[in-house]
């Protein structure tokens, strides 16, 4: 698409159910100037801060480093010090200066000097490396306007809060920003906030109206605005500010404000005012400073090293003993019995007349020359060894991604022994088990199940079953016949569906071909993904908000029916005419869009068609969609709610689609509604909005059902079956449903046959009739004693078969259950079951109770756990751990990238590894 026809397309427009203007009632507005609200920055006028003597705000250049120059010297010393040997040879080394040491002071202070100037090399070497990333991320280069309307490029690290900066497509925003205009005429963009969260589901921002219209770089030459803020805070999703503009006072809220290391997506450009800068900006304000970790192994050495030292102390204490009785008894008769030791010209070190301080310096003495007993060698050899393995792992061939040419990398030495210590491994599942690429693979149209493939649970549950494959046999059969089509074109991303019925327009042969057009309809106009024409080969690409979306649109395209244009209230598409069997153009007026969310779990679009009807298409959740259907719209309802639970079993992603039409009047009355809440500036907007969709998305009639995959990495099976016949306890922190995680569980071989499933829930007959009632009260207290009392049958079965060796448990738990299992009185017996089970599955689990979960592990296990994650989503997880190894991929790359900086920032309280997707696949773990 190109810049002309973005900026005749206002988006606003097509996210008509998600664009709300910021209101000044019913939230923290009424506070701006007050105290944490005072923040003040006068745009476009960066030297205002001074003149007016309001705060100089912080620079935007960021360090992510362990040490400074002024720094390196105190901390590091600090922490070789702490190291007990190390303290132990400054002691003795700082005696050797003096007439007590039975040597010269260089031979005990020379090695002490190599020993600790070669770690603090490494750890400045480590800390270079940091450095070196810093200035490549202070000096990126953005366009900021200087005067007269000129945008020149300037560093990162010389942005300033006032600054007016444009941000092209694909550039991250070098600071938080205040979106003021885009390519669009409303103010629109996508943002990739990948860095920040882990998706990269693309985001929509839209700035104020009033600053829409400043789209071009000679608009700022006079842009004169004061902006009243927030101070500077951690939270990622607020943002309460407002904004003096021509004299008017307008609300600013979260969805005007893009965060820095987020990225311009789907737009040519943005304009941009500069709120906060470097240390200030929300993603810095998260990290803490960075904490002093040391290994296990290394606390074990120095309980090892005190065990040393006492003997070393016990066996110059006797001996001084002894030499305190003889040095007393050493004149007999006016003779010397020690006459070698010249007792007669020593002042007090053999005096005999002062036994007591010849025993006390004879101590001393002896503590210095029995100092070969610390081996102050071991230190040298462990940072060797250290150095080494993160070569070795650097270079190991198995943890090489190909496809990408990424290496594993570890970044930093200090703790690479931890990992021949893990005990219990926690893992995402969504883009660390599986892609996060979504494959459409079968559908369920007019009652009749289409799709041939097999996916990696199927696979897994006919190896389960020890028989052969039939899926795979199908497959065989399947790839046979369409091998010769496949070899002539590429494999289509997001989609891999293959069914003879369907494909090649096969479909108008089908005995309800007019459902299947219905169905491939709704599929190719019901949605908010925006196209890309290449200019040079005339390929359609599509960005969407989640890869669900825009598998379905390359699904619908790859089946006869190509989405190709979005107008301003317009969709233009190619359908197959199943008269002619030729592909059509065919043009949709878009009336009003219901963007999915939550608590919806649906999305809706209401069009025109070219004959004037005016049609409600819907796609959502099963649990939503089936109770909205009409008396006459159920005749396919119980053989897809049969294909729906197949697919549920086979690991897929399933949606309900289902449209109905709408007479004039009808669609008149809910549109004079939805346009006043929706233009209704109040807190009780959204829903309002709601209630208005909730009353037009009824009566529905049942058209089918799709379903995605999101497939497994490669090894993924054989990787965590050698964990756990290593012994390894593995458990996975997943968002899916229940159903789905089981299933995904038996194909990634974390659930295997004959293994006892021990499930904790909370959808019993009793709760559920409590929740309608909504008591709260009541709710939580039955929840909690039903929590209670699982745990305890599952500990009863544990006990039973504990003289079976041979029957092994896992656990699998609901979000809502977990929240109850994790309360102070419970986390306990919570855990015990847990550490018992091979295998544990948390479903439905926030970010929150990943981190709580592995914190639990951690501190009441009292072993090594390792948490893997594939980006800053998992960040509560993974620091909790004790290691944190993150995946790095055709997505995840630059997450790693951002998850270091957290790390060397101070999020990061664990050891980091940076490797790629195929690595978990790989027995290298």
């Amino acid at each position: 698409m190109s810049g002309g026809r973005r900026r005749k397309l206002r988006l606003s427009k097509i996210y008509s159910f998600a664009c709300c203007k910021a209101s000044f009632e019913g939230d923290h507005h009424s506070q701006i100037g007050g105290k944490g609200y005072s923040r003040v920055v006068f745009c476009n006028e960066p030297d205002s801060f001074v003149e007016d003597g309001v705060k100089n705000f912080a620079d935007n250049s960021v360090r992510s480093t362990k040490y400074t120059l002024a720094t390196f010297f105190p901390k590091s010393l600090f922490e070789q010090f702490r190291r007990a040997a190390n303290f132990y040879f400054l002691v003795t080394g700082t005696l050797a200066f003096t007439k007590l040491a039975p040597y010269t002071a260089v031979s005990a202070i020379l090695p002490l000097i190599i020993v600790i100037g070669a770690t603090m090399v490494k750890e400045g070497i480590e800390d270079l490396c940091r450095k070196k990333q810093d200035i490549e991320v202070n000096n990126r280069r953005v366009k900021v306007h200087k005067a007269d309307g000129i945008f020149e490029y300037t560093a990162w690290k010389n942005v300033r809060v006032g600054n007016i900066v444009k941000v092209e497509k694909d550039e991250f925003f070098p600071a938080d920003l205040l979106l003021l205009s885009s390519s669009y005429d409303d103010a629109v963009c996508y943002v990739e906030t990948m860095n920040l969260d882990g998706e990269t589901n693309l985001k929509l921002k839209q700035g104020l109206e009033v600053t829409s219209s400043l789209q071009e770089d000679l608009h700022f030459l006079n842009f004169k605005a004061t902006v009243k803020c927030e101070d500077p805070n951690a939270n990622l999703y607020s943002f309460v500010g407002s904004m003096d503009f021509e004299e008017k006072n307008n609300a600013l809220s979260p969805q005007q404000l893009l965060l820095r290391d987020s990225k311009l997506r789907n737009t040519d450009y943005i304009f941009g005012a500069v709120i906060f800068t470097g240390h200030d900006t929300k993603v810095i304000q998260n990290s803490t400073d960075p904490p002093s970790k040391r290994s296990r192994i290394e606390k074990k050495m120095d309980r090892v090293i005190y065990f040393l030292f006492c003997i070393l102390f016990l066996m110059a204490f006797v001996g001084s003993i002894f030499f305190g009785i003889a040095t007393k008894d050493d004149f007999q008769n006016g003779l010397m019995k020690r006459w070698y030791l010249t007792p007669d010209d020593s002042t007090v070190f053999f005096d005999p007349k002062r036994p007591a301080a010849a025993a006390l310096f004879h101590c001393l003495t002896a503590l210095m020359l029995y100092g070969f007993f610390i081996p102050i060698s071991l230190y040298v050899s462990i940072e060797i060894v250290k150095v080494l393995q993160s070569i070795f792992i650097n270079q190991d061939i198995h943890m090489y991604y190909r496809e990408a040419d990424k290496p594993a990398r570890a970044r930093t030495s200090n703790l690479n022994e931890e990992l021949g210590q893990v005990d219990t491994i926690l893992s995402d599942k969504t883009g660390t088990l599986t892609c996060n690429s979504m494959e459409f693979i079968k559908c369920s149209i007019a009652g009749v199940a289409y799709g041939r493939g097999a996916t990696e649970v199927e696979k897994a549950m006919d190896r389960r079953k020890g028989s052969p494959s039939i899926h795979e046999h199908d497959i065989e059969s399947e790839a046979d016949n369409i091998r010769g089509s496949l070899d002539k074109r590429a494999l289509i991303k997001g989609f891999n569906f293959a069914d003879e019925r369907i494909t090649n327009g096969n479909w108008v042969n089908e005995p309800h071909a007019d459902v299947i057009q219905k169905f491939f309809r709704l599929l190719v106009v019901c949605h908010t993904a925006i196209p890309e024409v290449d200019e040079e080969t005339g390929n359609v690409s599509y960005e969407a908000e989640s890869p669900d979306e825009a598998a379905f649109v390359i699904a619908a395209r790859e089946l006869g029916f190509e989405f190709y244009k979005r107008g301003q209230t317009s969709l233009l598409t190619y359908e197959l005419d199943p008269v002619s069997c030729k592909k059509v153009e065919r043009k949709y007026k878009l009336l009003n869009c219901l963007e999915f969310n939550s608590s919806r779990k649906r999305m809706s679009v209401i069009v025109e068609d070219e004959e004037g009807k005016i049609l409600l298409l819907c796609k959502g959740a099963d649990s939503i969609m089936f109770e909205r259907l009409a008396k006459n719209g159920r005749e396919f309802e119980e053989k897809t709610m049969e294909h729906v639970h197949e697919y549920a079993d086979a690991g897929l992603r399933t949606l309900i689609l289902a449209y109905r039409e709408l007479d004039a009047e009808e669609y008149k009355e809910f549109d004079n509604k939805f346009s006043m809440a929706k233009n209704l500036v109040s807190a009780d907007q959204d829903i309002l909005i709601e209630e208005v969709s909730e009353k037009i998305e009824k009566n529905l009639i049942l058209l089918g059902a799709t379903a995605v995959e999101d497939k497994l990495q490669d090894g993924v099976p054989e990787c965590i079956d050698k964990l756990a016949r290593a012994g390894i306890k593995i458990w996975v922190l997943t968002g899916d449903k229940m159903e789905t995680a089981i299933n995904i569980g038996f194909a990634c071989s974390l659930l295997r046959q004959g293994m006892k499933q021990i499930i904790i829930h909370l959808d019993s007959p009793e709760i559920q009739a409590l929740e309608k009632d909504g008591d709260k009260m009541a709710i939580a207290k039955a929840s909690r004693q039903s929590v209670l009392l699982q745990i305890s049958d599952g500990a009863a079965q544990l006990t039973a078969y504990r003289g079976s060796s041979h029957q092994a448990f896992a656990l699998i738990i609901d979000g809502k259950s977990l929240a109850y299992a994790l309360e102070d009185n419970m986390k306990n017996m919570f855990l015990e079951l847990a550490i018992r089970c091979a295998s544990v599955i948390c479903c439905r689990s926030s970010p929150k109770q990943k981190a709580m979960v592995t914190r639990l592990v951690k501190s009441g296990a009292r072993k090594t756990t390792l948490a893997i994650g594939d980006g800053a989503n998992d960040v509560g997880m993974l620091q909790e751990a004790d290691i944190g190894v993150g995946i790095s991929g055709v997505e995840g790359m630059q997450l790693c990238l951002v998850i270091l900086q957290l790390h060397n920032s101070g999020i990061w309280n664990g050891y980091f590894w940076c490797m790629d997707i195929g690595v978990t696949g790989g027995s290298h773990l």
